[in-house]
């Protein structure tokens, strides 16, 4: 089932912003999302793809709380 995310919430990121946010290379970034480790990107054109404000969020959340011991991720 798919969570319906208010549009306020929700901002496409394009590949500078999601490399600037996350610190990760474009080829560590790509590497993650076919490892599934990291959300695939989103089309918005014939030749163009962005990622969900929200899901990038949540990714550095995570990976955060890993860091500090596996604990729940506050939403």
């Amino acid at each position: 089932m798919s969570r319906i995310i208010p549009a306020l919430e929700t901002k496409l990121l394009r590949l500078p912003a999601v490399i600037r946010r996350t610190g990760l290379s474009r080829s560590s970034l790509y590497r993650r999302v076919s490892a599934g480790t990291f959300p695939a990107p989103v089309k918005i054109g014939e030749r163009s793809c962005a990622w969900a404000s929200h899901e990038v969020d949540a990714w550095i959340a995570a990976t955060i709380a890993k860091r500090d011991g596996g604990g729940r991720v506050a939403r």
